[in-house]
């Protein structure tokens, strides 16, 4: 192997590292948002449709109140995640507009600056100056962007893609507990319960290895807590159911 392929194989990392691929952090909110939208739509959706099934075994009321919830549901992580992922979009914006402006109009005190940063991230003071020199001369800005404000300019976040994918998973991971509660079965509870928790341990799994965490705590963490809501909602479906309200 030439040294030019070592030098290239070295820059690119190992695969499956965080740095392994441009445009990472694009990816990795989308699919973070994709995860937690889907698990969201699981729980809300389940723990719904399992309230309105302890009160009532009618299907039409749990049909309603499933797709409601569903509707409901998406909508809400669609414009949550957009308000969110573009208020970071806009500060990343004017701080990378301003970073602009401060290296045209003081290029010497950002170059100082940059400097002092390399030389903070354990460099020599002489070899932090070269570096800057080098960045500085290929493409000052990206370089300020990305050791100075942990900003990749090329890789600016996107709220409608994140919207999307939360709407998306959203809808999908609700359609789940809605089907199964409407099973036509003596023991649809329990099917919707197994369904649940089954897919509720999927996306801890999914969640734990997009961000390189232990899959069982978060597996365990995340079927508990559906557990949970499912149970709690159960009851007060039932105690109203028993009381009359339905």
């Amino acid at each position: 192997m030439s040294s030019e392929s070592a030098g290239s194989d070295t820059q690119a990392g190992h695969p499956g590292e965080p740095h392994a691929q441009e445009g990472l952090g694009n990816r990795l909110n989308w699919l973070r948002a994709g995860v937690l939208g889907a698990n969201d739509g699981i729980v809300s959706v389940a723990g719904i449709v399992m309230g309105v099934a302890g009160a009532t075994t009618e299907r039409g009321p749990i049909l309603i109140a499933g797709v409601a919830g569903l509707v409901a549901g998406a909508l809400s992580m669609a414009a949550g995640e957009y308000v969110s992922v573009s208020t970071q979009r806009d500060a990343e914006l004017s701080l990378l507009d301003q970073e602009r402006q401060e290296l045209e109009e003081m290029p010497e005190e950002e170059y100082d600056e940059l400097a002092g940063l390399l030389e903070g991230k354990g460099l020599s003071p002489e070899l932090a100056r070269e570096v800057a020199t080098e960045l500085t001369e290929h493409d000052a800005f990206s370089a300020h962007a990305e050791i100075e404000l942990g900003i990749d300019p090329d890789d600016i976040t996107n709220p409608w893609q994140a919207a999307l994918a939360s709407m998306l998973a959203f809808t999908v991971g609700a359609l789940l507990p809605t089907l199964t509660i409407l099973l036509p079965v003596h023991h649809r509870l329990w099917v919707t319960v197994v369904a649940v928790v089954a897919a509720l341990a999927c996306t801890g799994w999914i969640s734990a290895r997009l961000g390189y965490a232990d899959p069982r705590r978060a597996v365990l963490r995340n079927v508990a807590g559906g557990f949970f809501a499912m149970l709690v909602t159960f009851l007060v479906g039932s105690a109203l159911g028993g009381a009359g309200v339905v």
